[in-house]
C-alpha cells in the first residue's frame, strides 16, 4: 500500500464517522488554539510594554524609597540637590505621587489614574502635550489646582470642545484643565495609559493626604553615562540614608530585563497549561484508534490473509492517526489566529498570532499523531490473521 492509498482510506474512515472524528480532534483543536492565543497575547503585551519603556530612553532611572532601616526621609528638595550637585550625571528629577480619584465633568463621573509630579516629568517620561501646556514650577510652588488630562479623558468629557480652560472635579475639588497629553495608544480605552490625569505634586499631596513621596524619576545626562549615573545615585542614597534596604534604584535596562524574564516565564507557564490539552487530545486519539482497530479486526484479518504485510497495516492506521491529528491542528490554528485577533482587540492590545508558535503547534500536532497512533497501529499490525478472521 502506498501513501496515497493510505491517505484515501484515512479520509474515508474519517468521513464515515464524522462526529466521532470531530470529538477525537477536539482535544487537539482546543490545545493548539489555547497555546497560540495565550502565547501570542503574552508576546504582544510584552512587545507593547517594552516599546513604551524603550520610548522613555535608556537614560531614565527610577528610585523607590522604602524607608527600611533608615530614620531619615528624603524630600523633593533633597533629591533636587542631588541633581544640582552632580550636573555631570543628572539632568533633572521628577517626584511621583499616585492615586485613583473620582473625576467629574458635568454629569459624567468615573475613576481614573492620577499622577502628582513637577515640570520635569514630561521630558523624563516622554509625555508631551498635544495642546495647552504641562505642569510648571510655579504650579507646584503655589499648589495650583491645575490638571493635564489624557486623550481618553479629553474625548470622553470634552468631546468636540477645547478642554483648555474647562473645569474638572477631582475628588470633589475643582481643577482647571491646562493641557491635553499626546495619545500613547491607538485604542484609547478606559484603563489605558491615556486614561489618566497629571497635577502638581504639592497639590496631589494635599488631595490624597499623602505627605511622603516614595517614587522619583531621574534623567541621566546621556545614555552613555546612564550606568555610571545609576551607580552614582546608589552611592549618594546610601550615604544619605545609611542603609541599602531604605531604597531601590532601577534603570531602564534592568527594568526591560525584568519584564523580559517575567513575561518569558509567563509564556512558558501558560503554554505548558495549554499544552496539557494537547496531551489529553493525544490520549483521545489513541483511545479512538484502539476502538477502530477492534471494529476493523476482521478487515485486518482479510487483508493479512490475502498477503498484506505488517508494514502496510501499520502504516494505514498510523497515517489515519496523523491525518486526524493534523486536521485538528489546522482547525486549532485557524481558531487560534481568530481568537488572538478578537481577544487582543477586546483588551486593547494589537496582537497577531505568532508564526513561530503556529509552526510549533503544527509540528506538535504531527508528533502527537505519530506518538499516540503508534501503539494502536502496532497492535493492528501484530494481529494473527486466523484469530482476526474468527473475531466477532
Amino acid at each position: 500500500m502506498n501513501i496515497s492509498q493510505a491517505l484515501k482510506m484515512a479520509f474515508q474512515s474519517i468521513a464515515g464517522n464524522k462526529m466521532r472524528a470531530f470529538l477525537t480532534m477536539l482535544g487537539i483543536i482546543i490545545g493548539v488554539a489555547a497555546v497560540i492565543i495565550m502565547v501570542s497575547l503574552v508576546q504582544a503585551s510584552t512587545a507593547s510594554i517594552t516599546a513604551q519603556m524603550e520610548s522613555l530612553g535608556t537614560n531614565m532611572m527610577t528610585v523607590m524609597l522604602t524607608g527600611r532601616n533608615s530614620s531619615r526621609n528624603l524630600s523633593v528638595a533633597d533629591m533636587q540637590k542631588l541633581v544640582d550637585d552632580n550636573p555631570n550625571f543628572f539632568n533633572s528629577v521628577a517626584p511621583s505621587v499616585s492615586g485613583s480619584p473620582t473625576i467629574k465633568a458635568g454629569t459624567v463621573n468615573a475613576s481614573t489614574s492620577l499622577i502628582g509630579t513637577n515640570q520635569h516629568y514630561s521630558e523624563i517620561n516622554n509625555t508631551p502635550v498635544e495642546s495647552g501646556r504641562f505642569i510648571t514650577e510655579a504650579d507646584c510652588t503655589s499648589r495650583k489646582k491645575v490638571v493635564v488630562i489624557g486623550k481618553y479623558i479629553a474625548n470622553k468629557y470634552f468631546e468636540g470642545q477645547d478642554p483648555a480652560g474647562q473645569t474638572l472635579k477631582v475628588s470633589g475639588q475643582v481643577f482647571t484643565v491646562v493641557g491635553v497629553l499626546t495619545a500613547k495608544t491607538t485604542t484609547m480605552t478606559e484603563g489605558s495609559t491615556d486614561d489618566r490625569i497629571i497635577i502638581p505634586y504639592t497639590t496631589a499631596q494635599r488631595l490624597l493626604r499623602n505627605a511622603e513621596i516614595r517614587s522619583y524619576s531621574f534623567q541621566a545626562t546621556s545614555s552613555e553615562v546612564a550606568e555610571q549615573a545609576s551607580e552614582k545615585l546608589e552611592e549618594l542614597l546610601l550615604k544619605l540614608l545609611g542603609s541599602e534596604n531604605a531604597y531601590r534604584v532601577m534603570n531602564q535596562a534592568e527594568m526591560l530585563e525584568n519584564v523580559a524574564t517575567m513575561t518569558g516565564t509567563m509564556s512558558m507557564m501558560l503554554g505548558g497549561i495549554a499544552g496539557i490539552s494537547l496531551i489529553v487530545g493525544g490520549i483521545g486519539i489513541m483511545n479512538i484508534m484502539l476502538v477502530s482497530v477492534t471494529e476493523r479486526t476482521r478487515e485486518i484479518g482479510i487483508r493479512k490473509a490475502i498477503g498484506a504485510r505488517r508494514k502496510s497495516i501499520m502504516s494505514q492506521f498510523l497515517i489515519e492517526s496523523i491525518v486526524v491529528s493534523c486536521i485538528g491542528g489546522i482547525i486549532g490554528i485557524i481558531i487560534g489566529i481568530a481568537g488572538t485577533y478578537f481577544i487582543g482587540k477586546a483588551v486593547g492590545i494589537e496582537a497577531g498570532a505568532s508564526a513561530m508558535v503556529m509552526l510549533l503547534s503544527a509540528g506538535v500536532s504531527v508528533s502527537i499523531g505519530i506518538f499516540f497512533g503508534w501503539y494502536p497501529a502496532n497492535k493492528a499490525s501484530k494481529l494473527n490473521p486466523i484469530d482476526a478472521l474468527r473475531f466477532e
